[in-house]
């Protein structure tokens, strides 16, 4: 294989995840009680849809031989029950300047339906933090670019974190944040440097069917933590952590063999990490990869500025 222009990849990825965010956006101000719901019952609306195809349709036509692993697929959006809310998806898109059919918005999310693991592969959320976008609150694009089980390109996009971020980094050059409105102007981040747990700040899901609060609850008290946990959806968090604006993202599994989605983490892991901060699962274990969609090789996620992360290792051995 070539050697891998990343900072192609990372121009590529800001781009289509720019565009987006402009849809989700404009979907998101126009959001009522209503939304479709996928046969598992996890919410999908229109914007996920739009977001995917826009996305996987911008990579695949720069990096056309680099398969994308998406959240999302067309099956549903070609079944004839479902024929509006394809219509609405190619209305978002075609809201932005672009020329697109039901067909080829089917296509174009299909892009991301890699199913196994490659040497060099995308993977992607459209809206990480579906029931926050629901709610009209925090959620993020997210897109990762691994090669042979590393990561090697991340991106975060927060349209409602502080006014909407950017957030990217390439493995090795620092972790950068511009805003939404200004995209162009980077300036670098670095994690906080707060080193007693008395100081710390937590974050965690909303929903407590994706974290267990009530176990977060017991280490919160236990480590002498004063602040109330940040509860926010989707990768915002990674997002908070490293530009020193939290301490701690802690993602307890509420359940032994839950494993987490590689898009709901890839994106948010490597701008922690080149923000200074550290990334393992619960017991320690650096995050896998390499093993198609699910970090089937971890459990949990403990993300931190690096001086506390340690000490939160060890606490959570003695409790598991």
């Amino acid at each position: 294989m070539s050697i891998v222009d990343y900072q192609l990849h990372l121009s590529t990825g800001i781009k289509a995840a720019l565009l987006a965010a402009k849809i989700t956006q404009n979907v998101q101000q126009k959001l009522t009680d209503e939304f479709h719901q996928k046969k598992d019952k996890s919410p999908v609306t229109i914007a996920d849809y739009a977001s995917q195809a826009v996305i996987c349709k911008t990579l695949h036509d720069q990096f056309p031989e680099v398969p994308i692993i998406g959240e999302e697929d067309s099956h549903e959006l070609r079944q004839p029950e479902q024929a509006q809310l394809c219509s609405q998806a190619v209305a978002e898109i075609q809201a932005i300047g672009w020329d697109v059919s039901e067909e080829e918005l089917c296509t174009w999310i299909d892009y991301g339906g890699a199913n196994s693991y490659a040497p060099l592969f995308w993977t992607l959320d459209p809206i990480d933090g579906t029931k926050g976008f629901l709610r009209k609150d925090q959620y993020a694009i997210s897109l990762a670019l691994i090669e042979n089980g590393k990561i090697k390109v991340g991106i975060l996009v927060c349209p409602n974190l502080n006014g909407g971020q950017v957030l990217s980094a390439i493995e090795g050059s620092g972790a950068y944040l511009s805003s939404l409105k200004d995209p162009h102007t980077r300036q670098k981040i670095s994690v906080s440097t707060v080193e007693h747990f008395a100081n710390a700040r937590l974050c965690e899901s909303f929903e407590s069917g994706h974290s267990a609060h009530d176990e977060t609850a017991v280490l919160k008290e236990k480590l002498g933590i004063e602040a109330e946990p940040v509860r926010m959806d989707s990768q915002a968090k990674y997002a908070m952590v490293a530009q020193g604006l939290a301490e701690i993202y802690l993602r307890m599994p509420t359940r032994k063999d839950y494993r987490e989605k590689i898009w709901d983490h890839a994106g948010g892991v490597l701008v922690v990490e080149e923000a200074g901060g550290q990334v393992t699962d619960i017991s320690g274990k650096p995050l896998d990869f390499s093993q198609g969609h699910e970090l089937s090789n971890n459990e949990g996620v403990l993300v931190t500025n690096k001086a506390l992360h340690h000490r939160l290792e060890q606490a959570l051995a003695k409790d598991v």
